[in-house]
């Protein structure tokens, strides 16, 4: 049966005016197949792309089953990759359950623990944390397991990704084994199949798209750029002449982030309508720069992917991949930062030869063809620079050498061609000068075979001139 109201669901009349405060009209899909099986105490394996209202999907039953403040020990857990999406999860709660009086608090690293401790002692019915500042507070002693009745693991296929299976398994081990589990993921690779099997209890499987589907609010469309620099124009030109109201552009490296970033507050938004995201900047500055982002008081934010998981913005309008990731899953999570709540949207991406590898692997997960389109003829395309060229032509080479592990490198290749040329100059060279004093190269024409009378110059054995030649025998000798 199909709901198109939240009236319909067993909610209490907090949940439901917080709901219509926030302007929640019809439940989404997976909100509509979710929320009345996690009231129901089923375990759920959620898989649904980002930007479906996944967040609320779990926090409105969760809040409804927790109810009111109790005691000092929390007594839900929800795990998630980064802290930013711990941050969104945690804003989440906050404004779902405003009229209510439960107690919740986000955990996670790159602050000092003082704060969090301090909250943990008051006490607390909600954690939202990232797995290893979980595992640092409790063997510090400063969180009590013992209550826990609900486990969430959010955006599964990242933690994978990013390496806590241990932290998870750790955590697994110190909490009840009694509760309620729920997973969800964007897509379903098998580690995260094998992790479910693990983690959750004969669970109901809720798929609302095909596995790793784009937003269907979004346009995607792919330019060919030949290096870093055409890239840099080519950011610039649709910075300039797209309705770029609000844009995340994503990069690969800090190194890229950081140039993008400095190129585009020089260049095209001026002071102030760029921001900067990485692992390197500072927890309160990357805070910082999201809340301005979000209050749409910047124009640009450039991130690496430690930021896609955790923007939820619903007025983005572009998303643009400067660079191609290469966790192929991360261009679902990449894109589905913009066409949210009902928006449309724009993905572009910008492909150098080296990155088509990466883009055959994504359209297959994806399953479509992303839309390739000419680059705009006033973008000014530069002539790739020497050590930009090798380092792209190392790469192919390395893909090449992944695919087919007997393929030995265009590098490998050049240089067996230069050994054979050397070889055949010398061989030339041998040649003219035998031909000079008058030699005839042994086993020529003829094709008999070394001459009798034959003397060895270096390794090449020539007739001498004038008589019988050395042969190496005592015959030889005789004769002479």
């Amino acid at each position: 049966m199909e709901l198109d109201s939240f009236d319909q669901f067993a909610l209490n009349k907090q949940l439901l005016t917080a709901v219509a405060e926030l302007g929640y009209t019809t439940p989404t899909p997976i909100q509509q197949k979710t929320i009345p099986l996690i009231l129901g105490n089923h375990d759920v394996l959620g898989i649904a792309q980002t930007g479906t209202g996944k967040t609320a999907a779990y926090v409105l039953p969760l809040l409804m089953k927790t109810k009111y403040a109790q005691g000092k020990h929390p007594r839900a857990l929800i795990l998630a990759p980064t802290r930013e999406l711990v941050i969104q999860i945690d804003e989440a709660i906050g404004q779902l359950g405003k009229h209510t009086d439960l107690r919740h608090v986000a955990i996670y690293g790159g602050l000092g623990p003082k704060t969090q401790l301090a909250i943990l002692k008051e006490g607390v019915d909600i954690i939202v944390a990232t797995p290893g500042r979980f595992m640092d507070l409790y063997l510090m002693e400063a969180l009590i397991t013992k209550d826990l009745k609900t486990m969430i693991l959010d955006e599964a296929d990242k933690m994978m990704d990013m390496g806590f299976m241990p932290q998870i398994r750790k955590i697994l081990e110190v909490i009840p084994r009694k509760r309620q589990n729920l997973l969800f993921s964007a897509t379903f690779p098998d580690r995260v199949e094998n992790l479910s099997a693990e983690f959750l209890e004969a669970p109901v499987r809720v798929e609302v798209s095909p596995q790793a589907s784009t937003a269907d609010m979004v346009s995607q469309v792919l330019y060919t750029a030949p290096n870093f620099r055409t890239k840099i124009n080519l950011l610039e030109h649709l910075v300039e002449t797209e309705d770029f109201s609000r844009g995340i552009v994503f990069t690969r490296s800090k190194t890229n982030a950081e140039n993008v970033f400095k190129f585009l507050q020089r260049k095209v938004t001026g002071e102030g309508q760029v921001r900067v995201i990485h692992a390197n900047k500072g927890q309160n500055t990357r805070i910082n720069s999201m809340e301005a982002f979000k209050e749409g008081n910047i124009k640009v934010l450039v991130a690496t992917d430690v930021a896609a998981r955790g923007i939820d913005v619903a007025e983005v309008s572009h998303v643009i991949n400067f660079d191609v990731p290469i966790i192929y899953e991360d261009y679902v999570h990449r894109i589905g930062r913009t066409g949210r709540a009902n928006r449309s949207g724009k993905a572009i991406t910008f492909m150098t030869p080296p990155e088509e590898y990466h883009i055959k692997k994504i359209e297959k997960i994806i399953r479509m063809t992303i839309p390739r389109e000419n680059l705009p003829g006033s973008v000014a395309v530069v002539e790739t620079p020497f050590d930009e060229q090798q380092a792209m032509l190392r790469e192919i080479d390395e893909q090449r050498r992944k695919e087919d592990p007997t393929f030995q490198g265009a590098f490998h290749e050049k240089k067996s061609l230069g050994v054979a040329k050397d070889r055949a100059i010398k061989k030339n060279m041998l040649a003219a000068k035998a031909a000079k004093m008058g030699v005839k190269p042994t086993g020529s024409s003829t094709g008999k075979g070394k001459s009798s009378g034959a003397r060895t110059t270096g390794n090449k054995r020539f007739s001498k001139p004038g008589g019988p030649g050395r042969s190496g025998t005592n015959k030889g000798k005789s004769q002479r």
